[in-house]
């Protein structure tokens, strides 16, 4: 009886599990910077001048002078249009001018000779009279002989298509054979002056209402004026190496878009950007001695950012008030209470994912800017 009350109280006896092992986290300390931010905006970019070329006379092109692409000279031939009928007209009009000054020489003949014979009395005046209103009629006429010939010979000189400026030559829609003219939807194509360019982004009237509170000026062109110089982002991710300003803000609520228009001037001595190009505006916002941790220890909840501070080795959720995001770090407004996160704070800044708060960890002190910096942009 002794051994089955001692066995039954050994079986009795379970095992115990051992203790889960606090994870060991890397952590940094809350600390203050100076850092740039930047707000970005959509921008499409056009040459400093822009001119669409379009035939002034209807005809067929003939000859195409120039690619697309090309440096082009203002008055450089760029197409010909078809101008044999042209040709012919300013030919007859030519003749015109002839026929029409040997009416106004004949007319003149007949004045100077009536003019005497009408002094002496020997005819009325009645007959003078007329010839010197044919007179009249023959140089209107070879007057608008002339006319016609001038219209005709620029119609001649129209049929050859010229540069109206400098620059670089845009898409070219039409080709030999098309049948073009001055009313045309589509130009022959576009000469841009790319020796600078423009910028254009938009602002929505929240957005402007906020630059114009924020910008340091009483008007709006102290305030654009005050503005620092922007950069531009190109289609792929580079930073373009000229800085721009803003120039011009429309300044009035476009009733279809909701949205303000704003032109940003940049240098373009390589021509590396064209008429077309798109990219993004970095409007940049500067912040003095502001409060930061790396942004990888940040999680949303329940639609509030947090993170885990570290608190006698254990992590606890703290909801921080977000200001901004820049460079892999978050910019938090410091709080007073005792719980909001101060600068010394320490934060976890790894395995946030499957933490939870008041769990139990192994601080492991990690180097702010080489966590920051290991974060690298996803495209």
């Amino acid at each position: 009886m002794v051994i089955l009350g001692a066995s039954a109280i050994g079986c009795s006896k379970k095992a115990e599990a051992p203790m889960a092992q606090a994870p060991a986290l890397d952590v940094v300390s809350a600390t203050t910077k100076d850092v740039v931010g930047y707000t970005m905006f959509p921008a499409t970019i056009q040459g400093k001048i822009n001119n669409d070329v379009r035939a002034k006379i209807q005809g067929y092109i003939q000859e195409v002078y120039v690619h697309e692409g090309q440096v082009v000279s203002k008055g450089q031939a760029l197409f010909r249009l078809e101008a044999n009928n042209l040709a012919e007209t300013a030919s007859a009009a030519k003749s015109g001018i002839a026929v029409a000054q040997a009416n106004v020489n004949a007319a003149q003949v007949e004045v100077d000779k009536l003019v005497p014979l009408v002094q002496k009395g020997i005819i009325g005046g009645v007959q003078l009279e007329t010839a010197k209103a044919n007179l009249a009629s023959a140089k209107s006429l070879l007057a608008q002989a002339k006319a016609n010939f001038g219209t005709a010979s620029a119609n001649v000189d129209y049929a050859v298509v010229r540069a109206p400026i400098s620059g670089i030559v845009g898409q070219l829609p039409l080709k030999k054979g098309s049948l073009v003219g001055p009313t045309d939807p589509t130009a022959l194509t576009t000469i841009a002056d790319i020796s600078s360019v423009y910028a254009y982004f938009t602002m929505n009237e929240k957005e402007y209402f906020q630059f114009l509170n924020n910008a340091p000026g009483q008007t709006l062109s102290e305030k654009v004026k005050n503005l620092p110089e922007v950069e531009l982002q190109l289609a792929d991710g580079s930073i373009y190496t000229e800085k721009g300003k803003i120039e011009t803000v429309s300044g009035q609520i476009d009733a279809a878009t909701g949205t303000v228009q704003f032109r940003v001037a940049f240098a373009n001595p390589n021509k590396l950007l064209s008429n077309g190009n798109s990219g993004i505006i970095r409007l940049p916002k500067k912040y003095t001695n502001v409060l930061v941790v790396p942004e990888v220890a940040s999680f949303e909840q329940q639609g509030k950012i947090n993170v885990y501070k570290v608190v006698n080795d254990t992590a606890v959720s703290t909801v921080v008030s977000l200001i901004d995001r820049v460079d892999n770090m978050i910019i938090i407004e410091p709080g007073t209470r005792k719980e909001d996160v101060k600068v010394g704070d320490v934060i976890i800044v790894s395995g946030i994912g499957s933490l939870r708060n008041k769990a139990a960890i192994q601080p492991k002190k990690a180097n702010f800017d080489t966590i920051v910096n290991s974060i690298k942009p996803v495209f």
